[in-house]
């Protein structure tokens, strides 16, 4: 069993999509960072890695009993154990994760560049090893949950924001209300007055799920505004995201 010592984590919980576990470059000064005082390496098949990244399903029960209590929280002098905490790797992109006792990846984070060297050192000469998992399905992704090509290149504001957007989106059809979705594929293509009032509701609500699924850029930002505004809890969402402003300065200690 290989294991890294000292090693800072940002765990992001409930995540399961990897774009949103986000790397040491976006961690920020209010995240609850914390120090593990050991935890297991595991180098693992691409197929599990993404499946441990890119999802929340049970994971294999001959990993869960090798890593068993073999990582430690270091929290003021003491070493607290974690039951199933680990850090995996394809050889290619590295993940940390915690359980918190369950079988699932319930908490996952990246590590800092000076570890994921060591990773990547540390396997250099070896073969992956092979847990038997079963993947129930291939993952459906769907408003709330995009498919990573939607996310690639986008800040981590640019993609909290983005799945605000999404989530007003999805309120929407769930709502089912003609007249308010018209008027937000309006002022998203005002051009096309005339032709979204001839289009019904699944229409009207493809095209503004479409045309808003791509990219991000200073026209999703106006609509998410837009929509946000008298809704305590989607606007409280857009202020906390809209007026944060990161902050390197509060990962220099980690490097």
């Amino acid at each position: 069993m290989m294991y890294l010592h000292d090693v800072w984590v940002n765990w992001f919980e409930g995540e399961e999509n990897g774009y949103n576990v986000c790397p040491f470059h976006e961690w920020r000064k209010e995240d609850g960072i914390e120090l593990l005082d050991q935890v297991p390496l595991l180098y693992v098949t691409s197929s599990l890695y993404d499946y441990i990244e890119n999802d929340l399903q049970d994971l294999p029960k001959s990993l869960l009993e090798k890593v068993y209590q073999r990582a430690y929280l270091r929290k003021n002098q003491k070493r607290i154990p974690l039951e199933y905490a680990f850090v995996a790797t394809n050889g290619t992109a590295i993940i940390a994760v915690d359980t918190m006792g369950y079988s699932v990846p319930v908490r996952k984070s990246r590590l800092i560049p000076r570890q994921e060297r060591l990773v990547y050192d540390m396997i250099e000469k070896m073969e992956p090893n092979s847990f038997h998992f079963d993947r129930a399905a291939q993952k459906d992704y769907h408003t709330l949950s995009l498919p990573p090509e939607y996310m690639v290149g986008l800040t981590r504001k640019e993609r909290q924001l983005k799945q605000l957007l999404m989530m007003m989106v999805d309120q929407l059809k769930q709502t089912a209300k003609l007249a308010e979705v018209r008027y937000w594929l309006t002022e998203w293509r005002p051009n096309h007055y005339h032709k979204i009032q001839d289009m019904d509701f699944d229409e009207v609500w493809e095209e503004l799920y479409n045309g808003l699924k791509d990219g991000w850029s200073g026209a999703h930002e106006e609509l998410c505004q837009k929509m946000s505004r008298g809704q305590p809890f989607f606007e409280k969402m857009w202020e906390l995201e809209h007026d944060h402003v990161n902050s390197s300065s509060s990962n220099q200690a980690y490097k």
